[in-house]
Order: C-alpha cells, then sequence, then structure tokens
C-alpha cells in the first residue's frame, strides 16, 4: 500500500508543477498522469479489482480537486500583472506648434530616438539626424517627414 500511495502524491505534486510552474503540457504533467496511472496499476495487480477501483476513483478525485483549488485560489491573481496602460500616442507633428527649425532641448539620451522638450513646453518624441545625443543637449528641429520629427545638434 506505501508504494501506491507515494506514487499518488509524486504524481499529484508534479500535477501542481506542471500547472503552477511550468507553462504549457510538458514533461512533468506527462510524468504525473504516468505515476497515477502506476499507482492505479499497482492498486489493481496487488490489491485487486475492488482495491484497484477505489484507487482509481480517488485519484480522479483528488486531481480534479486539485485542479479546482489551483483555479479557485488567489495564486492566479498574485502571478497576474495587473497594472494599465494609461499612456498616449504623441500628437501629429503636424498638428502641433513644432516647425522646422523650433529648437529645444533632451529630455532622454537620444539613441537615436528619445524625448525632447520645445522651448513652447511641448514634449515629443524624435529621431537625431546626429547619432547618439545626451540628456540636456540643446537641439534644433531639421526635418518632419509625416509623423517623424528629426533633430540635430546646435
Amino acid at each position: 500500500m506505501g508504494p501506491i500511495i507515494i506514487l499518488i502524491v509524486v504524481g499529484l505534486l508534479l500535477l501542481l508543477v506542471e500547472t503552477l510552474l511550468i507553462p504549457g503540457f510538458a514533461v512533468t504533467g506527462i510524468l504525473g498522469i504516468c505515476s497515477l496511472g502506476a499507482a492505479c496499476w499497482l492498486a489493481f495487480t496487488r490489491l485487486g479489482n475492488t482495491a484497484g477501483i477505489i484507487v482509481t476513483i480517488v485519484c480522479i478525485l483528488l486531481a480534479a480537486a486539485l485542479i479546482v483549488w489551483v483555479m479557485r485560489a488567489s495564486t492566479w491573481k498574485k502571478a497576474t500583472l495587473n497594472t494599465k496602460i494609461d499612456s498616449k500616442v504623441d500628437v501629429n507633428a503636424g498638428q502641433s506648434n513644432i516647425a522646422i527649425g523650433s529648437k529645444g532641448t533632451t529630455v532622454t539620451r537620444l539613441a537615436p530616438m528619445g524625448m525632447v522638450r520645445f522651448e513652447d513646453g511641448t514634449k515629443a518624441e524624435v529621431n537625431s539626424s546626429d547619432g547618439f545625443v545626451d540628456p540636456g543637449c540643446a537641439v534644433e528641429v531639421s526635418a518632419i517627414e509625416g509623423e517623424k520629427i528629426f533633430i540635430k545638434k546646435i
């Protein structure tokens, strides 16, 4: 009776690991099901048909209870990302006050893209024509192509 209980416990643990830690249906899930199957087979061969049927029913009920417990537990709430994205897309360069020759200061490092705060207080994502530009450098708009604003160092 000891090996049967050990196989059931190992099978349930492997199914738990498969459900919580390892995504998809991989080796641990297959080994867990094989372990439960081996416990049922061992019960049939060593203890007879009645004990085999009882062990099979117990294995099915325990596996179902494990799945229900894992799905109902707050485990999934702890594992999920609950942040909201509230950022917005930059306004179109044609709709803002930014024009060729507008001057500003880099807020972030342009490598080759980054943020620039212009003299009128507008902040926009820009592309650098000069390659990398450090934060705090004075820049000027050299070209606007559709949604993209290109700057150069002053």
